[in-house]
């Protein structure tokens, strides 16, 4: 596992932007995992001003981690409706390769399933960009999650939903359950890019960097992972122990 430890979130969107750029550069039509949350957005922010200095990512494909239940496309608290105006538009992708989970429907599952089979019939992720929960959550693979899960309807942990509540007009608007990528779907994807700033990102990071590969801390199944490399800033990186910050 590969840690950068930059000295603010500016420099964790820049070195992150780096490895996306560098990334496309070598493969135009590369195919990006998309988190949503608050941790990618400096990334997305510093690809967006670099695609108004001359960056193509028009070819790019992009495959988000995760939806609520409940949530229709078009409603402006999906995340549907966040990698369009965060990701899609500002940084000019073709909205007919940029695919999210389906949040509504009869079935669900079927759904899922047939997600899994888009992202293969793609040709796999090639860098799946990744941020962190406090409780070391992956998506919204929540502790005791399977490392072999694959994407599927789950039930959020108390504490995302009142992490997330900010989002909502009330706390008891938070969905209770949500469609995310497995562990073992993010763990298919040939890199992955994890982001993490501030200080309430140190005990999950370190637990996901240093720790024991546990369902207790989800992330840290990145430690098993050929080619998982880790950008935080000074804050999140302040408990780790075996490199420094």
């Amino acid at each position: 596992m590969e840690i950068i430890i930059a000295s603010d979130a500016a420099g964790v969107a820049m070195a992150a932007a780096d490895i996306v750029t560098d990334l496309v550069r070598a493969k135009p039509n590369a195919v990006l995992g998309l988190a949503t949350g608050s941790s990618p957005l400096g990334l997305y922010a510093e690809l967006a001003a670099r695609v108004a200095r001359g960056l193509d990512l028009s070819a790019v494909s992009g495959f988000a981690l995760d939806e609520y239940v409940g949530l229709a496309p078009d409603d402006p608290r999906s995340y549907a409706h966040v990698i369009r105006s965060c990701v899609t538009e500002p940084l000019g992708l073709d909205p007919q390769k940029v695919h999210v989970p389906v949040g509504v429907g009869d079935d669900l599952q079927a759904a899922c399933q047939l997600y899994d089979d888009a992202i293969a019939g793609a040709g796999g992720i090639d860098l799946q960009v990744l941020g962190i929960g406090r409780n070391g959550h992956l998506g919204f693979n929540e502790p005791s999650s399977s490392p072999e899960s694959r994407t599927r309807v789950a039930s959020l942990a108390e504490s995302t939903r009142q992490d997330n509540a900010r989002f909502f007009d009330e706390p008891d608007a938070v969905p209770v359950q949500c469609v995310t990528q497995g562990l073992g779907t993010i763990m298919d994807a040939r890199r992955t890019l994890l982001i993490a700033t501030g200080a309430a990102k140190a005990d999950s990071i370190a637990l996901a960097i240093e720790g024991p590969v546990s369902t207790s801390c989800p992330a840290s199944v990145l430690q098993r992972h050929p080619n998982a490399v880790v950008v935080c800033d000074r804050d999140a990186a302040a408990k780790l122990t075996r490199v420094s910050a």
